[in-house]
């Protein structure tokens, strides 16, 4: 969650007035202290133009492929062009770990 909110430059006071919880509440759920309600988890995957599985750790596959495409095409509007270099990179261009294999 932390690294979406630097991506997209957002505070964790700004992500909490949308999902209307403290600044408080927020940081600890940034922390790992204390876990959201699904709600409040899907609220903050919106806020943050993400997934619910994505803010739970759980890796994309080819069975949620159209839950991305409807994601990105969603909030294209509100994508910075480098948020849709960084989706278009993460695409079509493989990790250098598997690069070099």
């Amino acid at each position: 969650m932390l690294e979406l909110m630097k991506q997209q430059g957002r505070t964790q006071k700004q992500i909490a007035e949308l999902v209307d919880v403290t600044e408080a509440t927020m940081s600890r759920y940034v922390r790992g202290e204390r876990i959201p309600s699904a709600d409040i988890l899907a609220d903050i995957a919106t806020a943050l133009h993400t997934t619910t599985d994505y803010l739970l750790g759980k890796a994309p596959d080819e069975s949620n492929l159209n839950d991305a495409f409807t994601l990105v095409a969603r909030n294209a509007s509100r994508l910075t062009d480098e948020q849709k270099q960084a989706i278009l990179t993460a695409l079509f261009l493989q990790p250098e770990s598997e690069e070099k294999q």
